[in-house]
């Protein structure tokens, strides 16, 4: 599997190949990845936990794929590491929901 750097390399060259940064700023980024989430969430719309459940995967994928690059095109135009950000996100999270309080529950941090 590529590496996140190798990924987000990939998405940058195709790209660029087709001169599209011009349109990439941070608000249309940022649009496009709201979109693309809707569109993920628009497969189970309506659906119930089990019905949802038997969505088709390559639906799934195909929607994930674009959410996941458009995530990964705007933390490459503003010089994040993903892999640093999702790992400081946790350790946050970590201190916020600690496993002897939060483990079983959906409760929100402040209501732990």
């Amino acid at each position: 599997m590529p590496l996140i750097h190798e990924l987000t390399r990939e998405l940058v060259r195709f790209r660029d190949e087709r001169d599209w940064s011009q349109f990439h700023d941070t608000k249309n980024l940022a649009i496009a990845l709201s979109i693309e989430a809707a569109e993920l969430n628009e497969l189970f719309l309506w659906k119930t936990v089990e019905e949802a459940e038997k969505v088709d995967k390559a639906r799934i994928s195909e929607e994930l794929a674009d959410v996941l690059a458009f995530a990964l095109l705007l933390a490459e135009k503003h010089g994040l590491d993903v892999g640093e950000i999702v790992l400081q996100k946790i350790r946050r999270n970590a201190e916020k929901y600690p496993v002897d309080k939060a483990k079983g529950t959906a409760a929100k941090y402040t209501d732990l």
